[in-house]
């Protein structure tokens, strides 16, 4: 039963990290569209989509990948995994406080040109950076 669980528990962690990235991807990219629409004759927003998608691989490379798999190295060290320990409590914290964090600044984004293309490139890099990581999740299974 513990094979099991913990292949549910690294499914779970999976499935997590691709929905994050899923949801930032499109909040991310309808921010800087935000921006564009607001500021149509101004091209910054160009820089929130590089600026995404640079920064994004970067961190998938070298920060994502490593949350990756430290954390599948937990989930494969438990000797009795429970259902909600698909990610450790400190995980669950941070993610708490990112998540509150980034609706916070997209809500005070509105309307405010500069605003919406940092907030919208912020949210594409941690896309780019989950999406790119889970590649991981992948290549563990194997």
């Amino acid at each position: 039963m513990q094979l099991t669980l913990k292949r549910s528990l690294k499914i779970t962690a999976a499935l997590i990290w691709y929905i994050g990235g899923a949801i930032l991807l499109r909040k991310g990219l309808s921010l800087v569209s935000e921006a564009k629409e607001l500021e149509p004759i101004l091209n910054w927003h160009w820089l929130g989509y590089g600026f995404g998608i640079t920064w994004g691989l970067i961190k998938a490379i070298f920060i994502f990948k490593k949350s990756v798999n430290k954390n599948m190295d937990r989930i494969e060290a438990m000797e009795k995994p429970r259902f909600w320990q698909f990610f450790s409590g400190k995980f669950f914290f941070f993610l708490t406080l990112m998540i509150t964090t980034g609706v916070l600044l997209s809500r005070a984004s509105h309307g405010n040109y500069p605003m919406l293309i940092a907030v919208g490139g912020l949210d594409l890099s941690i896309s780019i950076a989950l999406l790119g990581s889970s590649l991981i999740y992948w290549k563990r299974w194997k």
